[in-house]
């Protein structure tokens, strides 16, 4: 069962995996080396994960066309998109929250990679109303 505290502890993983990414190949570099080296990290921490799923819209139960791809779609439960750019901008945030509500998950985050300290100024973690619906424990 997924709970508030799962949740927790699996972004603690994912932004500790971003960490030591970061820490082993730095900044600057194109958002797909970062992408590839996350899902080398996530496998290595057996921690299961889709990458650049589509992310559907169902409209009156039918599947529309889109070619929405979530970066990383972790345990069935977090969203995460990961960037390498100099100026997060607010279009990052909107594209999460659309894909978290459209794939029901209760947890996204915005990895940027161009930075100094992914724990300080290289991530942002988001909730929604599924989270708030969820266990505590």
């Amino acid at each position: 069962m997924i709970t508030q505290k799962y949740l927790d502890e699996l972004t603690y993983e994912i932004i500790g995996s971003a960490i030591e990414v970061h820490k082993i190949i730095g900044k600057g570099l194109l958002e797909s080396v970062y992408h590839h080296c996350m899902m080398e990290e996530l496998s290595q921490r057996k921690i299961n994960f889709h990458t650049e799923m589509n992310v559907p819209i169902i409209y009156k139960t039918k599947e529309l066309t889109t070619n929405f791809r979530c970066d990383l779609f972790i345990e069935n439960c977090v969203v995460v998109e990961l960037k390498s750019v100099l100026e997060m901008n607010s279009i990052f945030e909107a594209q999460l929250l659309t894909y978290m509500q459209l794939l029901k998950a209760p947890k996204g985050i915005i990895i940027n990679f161009n930075c100094y300290n992914i724990f300080k100024e290289g991530q942002k973690t988001f909730v929604n109303d599924f989270f708030k619906l969820l266990p505590k424990q």
